[in-house]
């Protein structure tokens, strides 16, 4: 997605937080904003699928 399609937001984080998202975004050479939004990302993906998973269930 083109930078000017991206919404940009303040975000409030716990410092400790902050360290440990900073570390792991160096450990897979990403930046922390990058992290961030590969970790939503991540977490949409897996309340999709249960969501489909629960209504096949029905």
């Amino acid at each position: 997605m083109p930078a000017e399609e991206r919404k940009a937001f303040l975000m409030r984080i716990d410092p400790e937080l902050w360290a440990e998202l900073e570390a792991w975004a160096a450990d897979e050479l990403r930046s922390v904003n990058g992290q961030i939004e590969y970790l939503l990302r991540q977490a949409v993906q897996k309340r999709r699928k249960a969501a489909q998973e629960n209504e096949q269930d029905s």
